[in-house]
């Protein structure tokens, strides 16, 4: 029985990771329900823990950084049993929720490998978003499109974007970072979001890393390339020529944070190109 469980249960987990995962609603009414899902709207008792088996598989390949140096990562707190937004879902969503629900402007949104949950939030709630989704292998969006090469798009196209955890798994982060910015208007903003190592100075890439097993030890997930630095993380997309914002507990508030499942520590990178 135990072996039949813990595939469906890590098969669970990463659909959760990449905003695959199903709606399931829960019965909390045993429970105090003290947070809340912006993405939702839902009350909840507490949010799922990320999966026992992904901290298994850091162990067993012997990932050589520490998880708690993640930056924004809420690995007690991780998605919303209902819709299984992440905590960074949730994050974007708080964005949303602060920034974006007074502007009545249409504008144009490309969101790059669509968390479902998020996805569903921003047609529903923001109508005046002219929403487009897009990924090279991902089923179901909207354009087939190479993030590194976007041909499809002309210069100055949207107004908003959202990449998140999309540049760890590139070769060339560089490049997409150019195209990002080539896609987006003059004055519009974008939200990019990767996974940073607190304790790292300088981006981290090794090139003899190449198996699913070794990127599990160094990048820990055998689909990513590099591990980031926050300076070199920064620095990238300046380099780019975006202006970069940092939105942290700072801005958002102690008290969203907790209610809605956020670590406090996670920061919010918010781009934009200059006018």
């Amino acid at each position: 029985m135990y072996k039949k469980i813990i595939p469906k249960r890590f098969k669970e987990s990463v659909k959760a990771l990449l905003g695959k995962a199903k709606f399931s609603p829960v019965n909390d009414s045993c429970e105090e329900l003290k947070h809340f899902c912006p993405v939702c709207s839902s009350k909840v008792s507490q949010f799922h823990r990320l999966s026992d088996l992904y901290y298994e598989n850091l162990d067993k390949h012997g990932h050589i950084f520490s998880i708690f140096q993640y930056e924004t990562l809420n690995y007690l707190n991780y998605f919303c049993p209902n819709c299984s937004a992440s905590d960074r879902d949730r994050l974007y969503a708080l964005y949303f929720q602060k920034e974006v629900s007074e502007v009545k402007d249409e504008f144009r949104l490309l969101d790059i490998a669509p968390s479902a949950s998020l996805q569903k939030l921003i047609k529903a709630k923001y109508p005046h978003i002219g929403y487009r989704s897009a990924d090279m292998m991902m089923d179901g969006v909207d354009d087939v499109v190479d993030i590194t090469q976007m041909d499809l798009y002309e210069d100055d196209t949207f107004d908003f974007f959202i990449c998140s955890h999309i540049l760890e798994h590139i070769e060339n982060d560089r490049k997409a970072m150019s195209e990002l910015y080539r896609v987006l208007t003059r004055g519009g903003k974008g939200i990019v979001m990767v996974p940073v190592v607190l304790s790292l100075q300088e981006d981290y890439k090794n090139p003899e890393v190449t198996t699913p097993e070794d990127r599990w030890k160094h990048f820990g997930q055998d689909d990513h390339v590099r591990m980031y630095s926050k300076t070199g993380f920064i620095d990238k997309l300046t380099s780019a020529g975006f202006t970069v914002a940092q939105l942290n507990i700072n801005f958002f508030g102690s008290e969203a944070f907790d209610r809605y499942g956020i670590h406090p520590r996670s920061v919010l990178y918010i781009v934009e190109k200059p006018e």
